[in-house]
């Protein structure tokens, strides 16, 4: 099987969270999948300092700050095309609210990027599943429709997405959910007080459970 993976950006506050980026490639790898990565060659929304947590006066692109964790071997993701893989998987990270949507400032009434929604909806017209950790299930629940997912326990979170018509099913550290009939699994991974072995765990459940539907 071979996984797309779609990043956005580098960094937990303003980009991909890393662990979560990280041990999802490790899970695909570790399970005899291949993957591709892909992110928007666009301009990140602002970029943090990861030390203070403030905001800094400079611009960054998406792609190029992805690269980074891909050690430079990454497709702008007007590239993908749903044809030439099995699944896709999007890690979390505030970018994912930030670069991919605009959860992190407009709520329930957030916009998704052009591209980005093209990806989503041609997957998943394809019948491929569609992978996603942390608060990238809220991405989703604006994309689509009545599915069901989880993030977790975060309250506010929760409220939001079934605001946004999705069904939100309470999980613990490495859990997944896994909705068969929209081909969608979710895990909360960082959403929740987890450590990186929890993170791994969810990550991999996600790819077994990708694996076991596709097959």
């Amino acid at each position: 099987m071979k996984f797309a993976i779609i990043l956005s950006g580098c960094g937990v506050f303003d980009g991909a969270e890393i662990h979560e980026s990280t041990m999802t490639m490790l899970a695909i790898t570790r399970n005899g999948c291949t993957y591709d990565i892909f992110a928007p060659d666009v301009r990140q929304h602002h970029v943090i300092n990861h030390l203070n947590g403030k905001e800094m006066d400079e611009k960054r692109n998406v792609l190029i700050e992805a690269a980074r964790i891909a050690r430079g071997k990454i497709k702008p993701l007007t590239e993908y095309r749903a044809e030439d893989y099995d699944a896709l998987l999007l890690p979390g990270g505030f970018g994912v609210a930030k670069n991919l949507c605009t959860y992190a400032f407009d709520g329930t009434d957030f916009s998704v990027d052009k591209i980005v929604e093209k990806v989503l909806k041609s997957t998943h017209a394809a019948g491929k599943p569609i992978g996603a950790l942390c608060i990238s299930p809220v991405l989703l629940a604006g994309v689509f429709d009545g599915i069901d997912v989880t993030i977790g326990k975060d309250k506010d979170t929760v409220a939001d997405i079934e605001k946004l018509g999705a069904v939100h099913i309470e999980s613990g550290p490495g859990e997944i959910v896994v909705d068969n009939a929209n081909r969608i699994v979710t895990t909360p991974a960082y959403m929740l007080d987890s450590n990186i072995a929890d993170i791994y765990d969810g990550a991999e459940n996600v790819v077994k459970a990708i694996i076991e539907m596709v097959n």
